[in-house]
């Protein structure tokens, strides 16, 4: 496969950007998008030119760092993917291929194609946690028993990866599908019912400080999520909220 890429080059945060054109050939159709990338970096530093900088790490969909816009959509033009498991197949010879970073400000853009994403570390760090006394204290883990649905349902809410699609994805950059699936995967089971109140309210608090914006119902993320992660958890954080300020 013979490929044109129009790929977001920026050196930093307050570089102004622009579009730049490459050209690859010999692309097997079985590589994945990550080695296709490696092929025309590998290409660019024998030229004595400056590689394309882009995130990545296990490259087997656990990460979320792989984190790229292709063609106008996030991860790609597959479902269920991230970025890594994207393979060339899905394009066709002669293709152009719009690459770019994740577009929203609270991910400002590193370098090239790397953005920021350590809002979601702060808002998890706010409240994405529980309280339990491990020290000399343990506790069997079936010691507490768990409905078998709302254990299903937060193992559910858990799969998601922090990659920031819903995001991209979203016109308003909302971070609604991720807050809500960090709420849900401790609201639902009865070791997070502890902190309850004061997670979701200060999860929102410190989302809404990062500078997301806000739900509109789109569905855009659902789609975009490699996980699949459900609408139901905004739902779910937005009853949770409103009943913690109710109490407060």
């Amino acid at each position: 496969m013979n490929l044109t890429l129009k790929i977001w080059r920026q050196k930093n945060a307050s570089d102004k950007g622009k579009m730049v054109d490459y050209k690859v050939n010999d692309i097997s159709p079985d590589m994945s998008f990550l080695e296709m990338l490696d092929v025309l970096n590998e290409q660019l530093i024998n030229k004595g030119e400056e590689p394309v900088a882009f995130d990545h790490d296990c490259r087997e969909g656990i990460c979320g760092m792989c984190s790229l816009y292709i063609n106008g959509e996030a991860h790609g033009p597959d479902r269920g993917i991230t970025t890594c498991q994207l393979h060339m197949r899905m394009f066709k010879d002669g293709d152009t291929i719009t690459i770019e970073p994740f577009r929203a400000t609270a991910f400002p853009v590193i370098k090239d194609l790397i953005v920021d994403r350590s809002s979601f570390d702060r808002i998890q760090h706010a409240g994405g946690f529980i309280s339990v006394n491990t020290s000399g204290n343990t506790i069997d883990a079936n010691a507490i028993p768990v409905n078998k649905h709302d254990a299903d349902k937060a193992f559910e809410a858990a799969t998601c990866i922090g990659c920031g699609a819903c995001v991209a994805s979203c016109k308003n950059s909302s971070a609604m599908l991720f807050v809500g699936a960090k709420v849900s995967q401790f609201a639902l089971l009865p070791q997070g019912k502890v902190e309850a109140t004061d997670r979701v309210l200060n999860m929102v608090k410190q989302m809404d400080e990062e500078g997301f914006g806000n739900c509109t119902n789109t569905g855009a993320c659902e789609v975009e999520c490699p996980k699949g992660i459900s609408l139901e958890n905004i739902a779910r954080m937005n009853r949770e909220y409103l009943a913690a300020s109710l109490k407060g």
